[in-house]
């Protein structure tokens, strides 16, 4: 009836522990099949079963779902209904987990008659409105099934109940899971409605199905709709928990705060966060070295931070045994329990430094000796030697005739400054006294270069320059000799006593050992010393033009059409070695050979505007036409040198003919030119001539 229910229980043990000791307990339901029979109404906190379920720890935090979420598990482990519940599913699932246990067991509900279209309308709330074939008669409750289950399958995971079952209706199950992939992982009994698991799962890839249950006629037509079938997969702690790196460098500066943050350890695991399979604890397992002490840092460990723990004054990074430390880190699972997985990774942790120590010196007082030159600074220290101004800071010629003996006082600071609470004291300054001893140096010229003027081409054996240099070493009486160390053109020679250089050979401002006017030679001065000391000095002869070179007439060829009515064969110039007054303007004019002046007409021109009206170049034409031949010109070319010198020369006139935009010459290594080129060449004469300013 529907005021009250009969219950019959039945158990199966399934390996547990009957006089409930421990001794070889297995975590778990220690009973998995439970039955109950219906005879009425399930109401509201009436216990019907007590499950035996056992974690093998006492039992703690442990949670329990029910298939069916009109039931629960109390805390007496008795499954009671949440409400009254008139109708229930044939089968229902009890899943019990806790830290260290994680179990499944079946109740099977006997006795239940086969519900009526009233008895459906009612459990589903639907009263008298719907017609008397309803389209949605189907009891689809959500089902569970636990991950990694193992064979044999298929398994019963659940029931589908149909109010409007009869004979030659079938059940139908369709979705992902069923006929779409993964296809076949869940199927139906097409009579009884149960729903059975075909494999293993695998929670990680796919946390819940959703499908839809139907039944049809044998010939496939619909005759109750489909309703929504939801299947969680319950998760198994079958993933250790793995860090993001394999490796994790921090730093902290030396003389840290307790409880410094270094750095921070995370690790993922796959399982479901929802439960203590993903729950991770951070664990220090080993410090390397274990020097000063073997918990020099502590994690924290639900969020993984690693902090210091050693005292400030221990953290001292000049006396710990490294600057270097490595931690193993462990996460494990399940809150850290026992049966927890676990991950490792490694914590690399470098003291680094500050500036808590003043720099000293070893010795208070040095004492040196130096030789003379370039003193190089000796002392090795890190930061910045602070030293008496008048011996200088890092390089300083010492001079042994002028000072033998040197007192420093020097005071070493590093470059950065010190903690507030460090100072420098006595160890930080130091006395050093310097001996200098004496060394051969070797003689000074002076003036180094010595830069004398000359004229090109003087006579061989005069007079250039008198070197002169003295030797520093005033204590002691010495001799110098002078010797010639580089003179590229071989031009010179100097007195091994005097010192003085003479020519020995003619000084030539045309030379290519010659630049920008100026010729340079390198000279040697060594004394009697033991061993002798050599120095050097360098002489520069600026050198002044003479007119020693005859100009020369340039173009050397020139061509010309034999019809052209234009007989202005070319505009030619002159080029000269010789610098200015000794060079341009050049006068050219026809040669002497008789006869020239009645073919041939030379005129000068102008073609340098900052030269104003004197004419720089001179035009050669045609009196009157030539045949085709190569004619060469006699020229007379004089420069503006005093005396001035001239030069006869020749102009190779090639007389071609032209057609078709082509030049014929006599030439048998001439080569065609363009007609195009030629009258080109012809108006530029014309612009030079007319238009001087181009």
């Amino acid at each position: 009836t529907e005021m009250g229910c009969q219950i019959f229980i039945k158990v199966a043990h399934a390996g547990g522990q009957e006089d409930g000791g421990y001794e070889g307990c297995v975590p778990g339901f220690q009973v998995k099949n439970y039955e109950v029979a219906y005879s009425g109404a399930f109401h509201k906190g009436q216990p019907l079963i007590q499950v035996e379920f056992d974690d093998c720890a006492g039992n703690e935090d442990v949670a329990f779902d029910v298939s069916d979420p009109s039931f629960l598990v109390d805390g007496d482990l008795n499954l009671v209904p949440r409400q009254d519940v008139r109708y229930s599913g044939p089968v229902l699932f009890v899943h019990g987990v806790s830290a260290h246990a994680d179990d499944m067991a079946q109740v099977d509900v006997t006795g239940l008659p086969l519900p009526s279209a009233h008895a459906l309308r009612d459990l589903l709330g639907l009263g008298q409105k719907l017609p008397y074939r309803s389209k949605r008669s189907l009891l689809v409750p959500p089902m569970i099934v636990t991950e990694n289950q193992r064979p044999p399958f298929p398994r019963i995971i659940g029931k589908v109940i149909s109010a409007e079952k009869l004979g030659n209706h079938i059940f139908r199950l369709t979705g992902p899971g069923a006929d779409r992939d993964p296809i076949g992982l869940f199927t139906i009994d097409i009579d009884t409605g149960d729903v059975s698991v075909s494999r293993s799962l695998d929670r990680e890839a796919i946390d819940s199905y959703q499908l839809e249950v139907s039944t049809t006629d044998i010939s496939g037509n619909l005759i109750e709709e489909p309703a929504i079938l939801v299947i969680t997969v319950i998760d198994q702690n079958d993933n250790r928990p793995i860090f993001k790196e394999t490796r994790y460098t921090g730093e902290v500066l030396e003389g840290s705060p307790t409880g410094t943050t270094v750095m921070t350890m995370t690790a993922f695991d796959a399982d479901d966060p929802g439960t203590d399979n993903a729950v991770l604890r951070y664990n220090i397992v080993r410090q390397s070295p274990d020097k000063p002490s073997p918990n020099m840092f502590y994690i924290d460990a639900e969020r993984g931070d690693i902090v210091t723990v050693i005292s400030p004054t221990l953290l001292d990074r000049e006396t710990l045994p490294t600057t270097r430390y490595e931690l193993e880190i462990v996460a494990k699972d399940m809150a850290g329990s026992e049966v927890g997985l676990t991950g490792t990774a490694t914590a690399t942790i470098t003291i680094t430094d500050k500036n808590d120590h003043a720099p000293e010196f070893t010795h208070p007082l040095v004492r040196t000796s130096k030789t003379s030159g370039l003193w190089h600074h000796f002392f090795s220290t890190y930061g910045i030697l602070n030293i008496d101004p008048q011996i200088g800071t890092k390089k300083t010629p010492l001079d042994y005739e002028s000072t033998m003996f040197h007192t420093l006082y020097i005071r070493v600071e590093n470059e950065d400054p010190l903690v507030p609470d460090v100072g420098y004291g006595p160890s930080s300054t130091a006395t050093v006294r310097v001996t200098v001893e004496d060394i051969n140096e070797g003689p000074v010229f002076f003036p180094d270069p010595l830069v004398v003027t000359k004229v090109e081409n003087i006579p061989v054996g005069s007079v250039v320059a008198s070197l002169s240099a003295t030797d520093p070493d005033t204590l002691e009486i010495q001799s110098i000799r002078y010797a010639v160390l580089h003179d590229p053109a071989g031009w010179l020679s100097v007195s091994p006593v005097k010192g003085t250089v003479n020519t020995s050979a003619s000084l030539d401002r045309e030379s290519p050992y010659v630049h920008d006017n100026r010729y340079t030679a390198v000279f040697t001065a060594t004394d009697n010393g033991i061993p002798p000391a050599t120095g050097t000095g360098t002489l520069i002869i600026h050198l002044e033009d003479y007119n020693d070179n005859a100009p020369y007439v340039v173009p050397s060829v020139a061509r010309v059409c034999e019809d052209a009515h234009d007989r202005n064969v070319a505009i030619v110039g002159g080029w000269d070695k010789d610098l200015p007054p000794n060079a341009a303007p050049f006068k050219i004019e026809l040669g002497k050979q008789p006869g020239l002046d009645k073919t041939w007409n030379v005129t000068r021109v102008n073609c340098d505007t900052s030269l104003q009206s004197i004419p720089t170049h001179s035009q050669i034409m045609l009196l009157h036409s030539l045949k085709k031949a190569n004619y060469q010109l006699p020229l007379l070319i004089t420069d503006s040198g005093e005396p001035p010198l001239s030069n006869n020369t020749e102009v190779k006139v090639q007389v071609c003919i032209c057609k078709k935009n082509k030049m014929h010459c006599s030439s048998a290594h001439s080569h065609s030119a363009s007609l195009l080129g030629l009258l080109a060449t012809l108006l530029l004469t014309l612009l030079c001539k007319y238009h001087p300013t181009l």
